[in-house]
This record gives structure tokens, C-alpha cells and sequence, in this order.
């Protein structure tokens, strides 16, 4: 059994995403601007218009109108209150109390791009720095080891880039203001284009989105409007785990809010992803992990009561078609004892059997 987080600590946690995110819209629009509604293909958006010195409104995207959590804040705009000093304590509190957060840097590199507008531009933060954040959302310990990460991820959604008509600034220089020996490095497939920025010690920022329904793209970079310069690597299987993510904090300075896949989707992605590593040392390293992740979320979300979620995430990953399923098949074979008892005890009759589903696939 896992330990659980004492209720008053996940209250806490909980209390703590709303204010970061109460925070954040502060900080992103400001008392003396104001919203607008913009409807796009038939869906409404929210908008934010601020006067500037030069007499003409900057516009910045907020979210969509379905948002319940961002209409809400945007009809209380002028209400909303903010205690950076509260917010710290209760992140020391919880960082006392045993719930983990991301090493100082990644810390400073996420809460730089999330005020530069990135999660409100709705990217998602993926990778192990994402992974950190469900020990609050779920509510029990999870493992320093499994957390520990050299790089830091974020994914967006191509269309949502292209159709924010919004961007952050240049994404260089907001890395730059971290480390000003933050470099651009420039795609194989293509030089012009940069997914991915380093630093003289080897630490990697890299900008992910999905593979819009097709092989054409694997392996070439896509131009993303909203990301300050940046484009982005297109990877398979990476459309269903950002698909709705969920809101939380980092637990770093007074919280940063952030966006990061749902918990049932991160592990199930973890599983495919573990079989389509390389052999080579460090890709054996990365499935290793890969499959740890996803056993301690199987066991977590099962305990926690939340196994249906995973049923319909693992149901909807199966039905997508052979390939997904070999993924899932061959991560299973793979998967620590205690991810398999979990994800058995969620899928109950749906649990593969992998003599008779694996060999029709190879």
C-alpha cells in the first residue's frame, strides 16, 4: 500500500492551486485592462485587451468560454486577491510535510516560461517535472528517485498554437534571463527551425506537439506561432496525453501554476512510449523509468479510487488502433509487479492477455 498525504496537507495542496492560479491571471492581466469575447469557427474565446503608451490595445488570448475555471476568474476579476507571502508559506509547508518538488533550476526555467504566458497559451508541461506534481494531486508519496530529470518538456497542441493568434515573447531570451548561456539547437531534419535550447552544462528545454493523424510529420519540426520563435518535434502518441489537461502547482517559491497531463494518461503514455525506446544504454535507462512512473500512477490511482479514470483512459488508448496496442502489450510485459496487480485490479476482464493479444501484432 501506498502512504497517504494527511487530508489537511491535500486540502492545502488543493487550496494552493487555486491561489497560483488566481496569481497568475493577475499578473497576466492586469486591473486596467479588460476582457473580451471573440468567437473563432463557432467557439467563444476569451480575450484581454490592455491599453498601451502608444494608444493602441494589446491583445492577449485568455481561454475558451468552456473553461469553467477561467470564466469564473474572469467574472470575478476585480475581486480576485493575492498574497505572495501566504502562497510560500504554504508551499514550505507542504515541501515539509514531504510532498516533492522540481531541483531549483527546473524551477526557475518553468516559473519564467509560465510568467511569460506559456501555460495560458495552453501548453502543457510533460516529462518528470510534470510527474512530480501528482503526489498532491493524487494525494500520497511517491518516490524522489522516480522524479529525478536532466531536461524539462513542454508540449502544445498545433492547432491551438496556430489559432491563438497570441505568442510569448522570444522564448530565447526568456530562457536567457535563467541562464544567459542558454543556446538555441537547430532541428537535424531542418536548421532552420529550434525545438530545443541547452545550456553550457548540458541542460536541454525542448517544445514537443503531436503528430496530427499522420506518419508525414514524424520526424520533421512544425512551426508553432504562439512560442516566442520556437518550433516544435512532432511525436506520436503525444495528441492523447496532453489531450484536457489538468491544473496544478509546482511546488517551487510561492507555487507556480502549471498545466500537466491528467495522471491516468501520463501513465498510460509511459507504457507505450517504454516499448519504442532505443536498446542502447540510455534508452534502456529512459524504459526503466518510463515503466516505473507508470506502475507507481497505476498503483497510486488505484488506491486513490480513481481506477475508472484509468480504465477509460487505457480503453480509449486501445481502440486507437494496432500499434497502440502493441505499445501497451509490450510495455506490460515489462511492467513492475506492482503496476500490473494495479492496472489488473482497474481493467478487471478488460486486462489483456498477452499470449493471445501480443502475437497476433508481431
Amino acid at each position: 500500500m501506498m502512504k497517504e498525504i494527511d487530508i489537511a496537507y491535500r486540502t492545502m495542496f488543493a487550496e494552493l492551486t487555486q491561489r497560483t492560479h488566481d496569481g497568475q491571471f493577475l499578473a497576466d492581466f492586469p486591473m486596467e485592462g479588460w476582457f473580451a469575447t471573440v468567437t473563432v469557427k463557432g467557439r467563444d474565446y476569451w480575450y484581454f485587451d490592455l491599453p498601451t503608451p502608444e494608444g493602441k490595445d494589446k491583445r492577449s488570448y485568455v481561454g475558451p468560454h468552456s473553461d469553467e475555471a477561467i470564466t469564473a476568474r474572469v467574472k470575478a476579476h476585480k475581486e480576485i486577491k493575492d498574497s505572495i507571502r501566504e502562497r510560500r508559506r504554504m508551499v514550505s509547508t507542504l515541501r515539509r510535510a514531504g510532498l516533492p518538488g522540481p531541483d531549483p533550476f527546473a524551477g526557475d526555467i518553468t516559473k519564467a516560461l509560465a510568467d511569460a504566458g506559456l501555460f495560458r497559451l495552453r501548453a502543457v508541461l510533460i516529462g518528470s517535472v510534470a510527474f512530480s506534481t501528482y503526489a498532491g494531486m493524487l494525494g500520497v508519496r511517491l518516490p524522489s528517485s522516480a522524479m529525478q530529470t536532466g531536461d524539462a518538456d513542454f508540449a502544445q497542441d498545433f492547432a491551438i498554437s496556430a489559432g491563438v493568434e497570441d505568442s510569448l515573447p522570444p522564448v530565447l531570451d526568456v530562457l536567457k534571463s535563467v541562464d544567459p548561456e542558454f543556446r538555441p539547437v537547430p532541428h537535424q531534419a531542418d536548421k532552420a527551425k529550434i525545438v530545443a535550447f541547452q545550456n553550457a552544462k548540458g541542460y536541454r528545454v525542448e517544445f514537443l506537439t503531436g503528430n496530427r493523424g499522420s506518419d508525414e510529420h514524424t520526424g520533421k519540426p512544425s512551426p508553432m506561432p504562439a512560442l516566442g520563435g520556437a518550433s516544435a518535434e512532432n511525436l506520436r502518441f503525444l495528441d492523447y496525453l496532453i489531450y484536457e489537461p489538468v491544473r496544478t502547482v509546482l511546488l517551487f517559491r510561492e507555487g507556480v501554476n502549471v498545466l500537466v497531463p491528467a495522471p491516468e494518461r501520463y501513465a498510460v503514455h509511459k507504457l507505450i512510449v517504454s516499448s519504442r525506446r532505443l536498446t542502447d544504454t540510455l534508452g534502456r535507462v529512459k524504459a526503466d523509468k518510463d515503466l516505473s512512473q507508470a506502475a507507481l500512477l497505476f498503483q497510486a490511482l488505484v488506491e486513490t479510487r480513481h481506477g475508472d479514470e484509468l480504465a477509460d483512459a487505457w480503453g480509449e488508448a486501445w481502440d486507437r488502433g494496432e500499434s497502440w496496442k502493441e505499445g501497451l502489450c509490450k510495455g506490460l510485459l515489462r511492467l513492475p509487479d506492482n503496476g500490473v496487480k494495479a492496472l489488473g485490479k482497474a481493467l478487471g476482464s478488460q486486462m489483456p492477455d498477452l499470449e493471445s493479444d501480443l502475437a497476433p501484432l508481431q
